[in-house]
């Protein structure tokens, strides 16, 4: 069985993408998988902030075009990029298990720091020169530190690490998992916690999209999911959805584990960064299953209700920040 994989043509991409197909292969050795490169709008413009070319979607429309097509079988995308709806001939499958969605400060190396000290630097030190192109970013940035300068920034993870020292910036900020994923090392590196940044939704995660009808497909990829990653991608696409926001202001959410509960934590806020608003919702979700050991239709059962509470959850975060936000503007 051959499957052509589409996906975006940066060394990021290609990588997640030989990710995919390298563990669909293991699971299915009898699977042979061609990539092809597909340049979407968000890789031909690179002159113009991401907020001024378009919204979510200018690194993935020309990709689902020939999923559509049936130019291709299935996409790889990284999550964040992914709009909070898509079209309704296709569908996002079970996805594997996702790497750090943490966000990342690189220090250029000109400043002698003590790293685990760098938000207190971030903190401290006025007219800091800060790459980053993201509105999420440059809020919460300026929440840590108000005479923060923020720096427009595009390109690949190469490009941008190189522009920290050619363009003299003090530090950019850029997602983890890319560097995790691309393995580059002797970086000064400071990972923020989820206090201090929040991530896009879905940063880490990988979006994979197929023809709504292909239930072959589906299957198999759901042999290669990870179930905690779904739970955290689905909670955070029902915040996205609700809070209706794009790359033209911050907006934000991440969820995980902690003492047992399950929290969504978002952010939300204006283009001028003069109204952001941070909060989080948790659940003990053994309230859902209760103590009970689960197994076929009643475990189907348990985890059918798990999602709806988890979405839930996630959308009832985002509600309360609009509401708070509107609140905010009288």
């Amino acid at each position: 069985m051959k499957l052509v994989a589409g996906t975006r043509g940066s060394e990021l991409a290609i990588t997640q993408t030989e990710l995919v197909c390298k563990s669909l292969m293991r699971a299915f050795p009898e699977l042979e998988i061609e990539k092809k490169i597909i340049k979407t709008k968000g890789d031909k413009i690179l002159d113009k902030a991401l907020d001024k070319i378009g919204d979510k979607g200018i690194f993935v429309k020309e990709i689902e075009r020939q999923l559509i097509d049936g130019k291709i079988d299935f996409a790889v995308h990284s999550l964040k990029d992914m709009p909070s709806e898509i079209d309704d001939r296709l569908k996002l499958v079970s996805t594997p298990k996702r790497a750090d969605a943490r966000d990342v400060l690189i220090v250029n190396p000109k400043h002698n720091i003590d790293l685990d000290n760098s938000i207190n630097w971030l903190k401290n030190t006025s007219g800091l020169k800060i790459g980053t192109g993201s509105k999420r970013r440059i809020a919460q940035l300026l929440m840590i530190n108000d005479e923060i300068v923020a720096v427009p920034l595009r390109g690949n993870i190469a490009t941008r690490i190189s522009k920290l020292v050619s363009e003299d910036m003090d530090a950019i900020v850029l997602a983890a998992a890319g560097i995790e994923r691309l393995n580059i090392k002797d970086l000064s590196i400071y990972y923020f916690d989820y206090n201090q940044m929040i991530p896009a939704s879905g940063q880490g995660a990988l979006a994979i999209e197929i023809k709504k009808e292909n239930t072959k497909l589906e299957k198999m990829f759901e042999s290669i999911s990870d179930r905690e990653t779904e739970r955290q991608v689905l909670a955070e696409r029902a915040f996205l959805k609700e809070i209706n926001g794009g790359c033209h202001i911050p907006v934000g959410s991440i969820s995980y584990m902690k003492n047992n509960k399950f929290i969504v934590r978002g952010v939300f806020g204006n283009e001028d960064y003069t109204n952001i608003i941070i909060k989080e919702k948790e659940i003990d979700l053994s309230s859902v299953s209760g103590e009970r050991k689960l197994e076929g239709e009643d475990l189907k059962e348990i985890e059918n209700q798990e999602k709806k509470v988890l979405a839930d959850l996630g959308s009832s975060l985002a509600k309360e920040i609009r509401s708070e936000f509107k609140e905010n503007k009288k």
